[in-house]
């Protein structure tokens, strides 16, 4: 598999890219064993489109997906690429709406926090090159198409770039337990980026520090805290309202 290509694997995720994006799949490799109507659907589908069906061992469908659980189908996709050059997309957005993962290792939380970000209308995505999770099969598949439209930056230097970000007047908000300010109080209509710790861990000092403002959602309960995809979208979509409200 080349760098630029990524694989998505089951029916339910296979059939979505048939639907939505075939024209983003370069083949599909499937069960040799399987003969059934669920199986038959996929392959019809991918035949009106041209699509390249390869037929493969189960064995083999498991070292693609790393995993069992690909239930006998797995799409090639083109994968969307990292982009070199941050600074060339916020010269052309005129209020930058972006978020930050500071070391999300999960990739279930990346996943869904690049499916919430795409849904929210986020310019674009950073994460660190190190200490975090990258776009694996599992990250493609939960963020049900978002890495092939929403911008995703792996950055070396991640305070460097966050200082990058204040010196370009983009407003930092990251979420803290620390934080005296709620989430739903602070002003999320400019040009912003809400920026969110790793599971357990939170924002790492030298990133807090870099945050212009530190927000926290309030608690209620006994848990001491929520996943960070679920805060990912509860901050992501005050932003929303927030920018929403101001224009009427």
């Amino acid at each position: 598999m080349s760098e630029n290509n990524a694989i998505i694997y089951g029916f339910h995720a296979v059939n979505s890219f048939l639907m939505q994006y075939p024209e983003k799949i370069q083949c599909l490799i499937v069960d040799s064993h399987r003969h059934d109507a669920r199986m038959q659907e996929i392959l019809d589908l991918a035949s009106q489109h041209n699509i390249l069906i390869k037929h493969s061992s189960r064995k083999e469908l498991t070292s693609l997906a790393s995993h069992e659980e690909h239930q006998g189908v797995i799409a090639m996709v083109q994968s969307q690429t990292m982009a070199p050059d941050l600074e060339d997309l916020l010269d052309t957005k005129d209020t930058p709406f972006l978020l930050v993962l500071d070391g999300v290792q999960d990739p279930h939380n990346l996943g869904a926090c690049l499916r919430t970000a795409n849904a929210a209308g986020v310019d674009a995505v950073i994460i660190p090159k190190d200490r975090a999770v990258g776009i694996t099969p599992i990250v493609t598949k939960v963020a049900s198409g978002a890495t092939l439209h929403t911008p995703l930056y792996s950055v070396t230097n991640l305070a460097r770039t966050l200082r990058m970000l204040k010196e370009r007047g983009i407003w930092l908000f990251g979420t803290s337990e620390h934080a005296t300010e709620l989430y739903s109080k602070a002003n999320l209509t400019g040009s912003l980026a809400i920026v969110m710790g790793s599971e357990g861990k939170g924002l790492r000092r030298l990133t807090e520090e870099n945050c212009d403002i530190l927000i926290k959602i309030p608690m209620q309960g006994v848990v001491p805290s929520l996943n960070v995809s679920v805060a990912t979208g509860i901050c992501l979509f005050e932003a929303v309202r927030q920018k929403h409200a101001n224009k009427k």
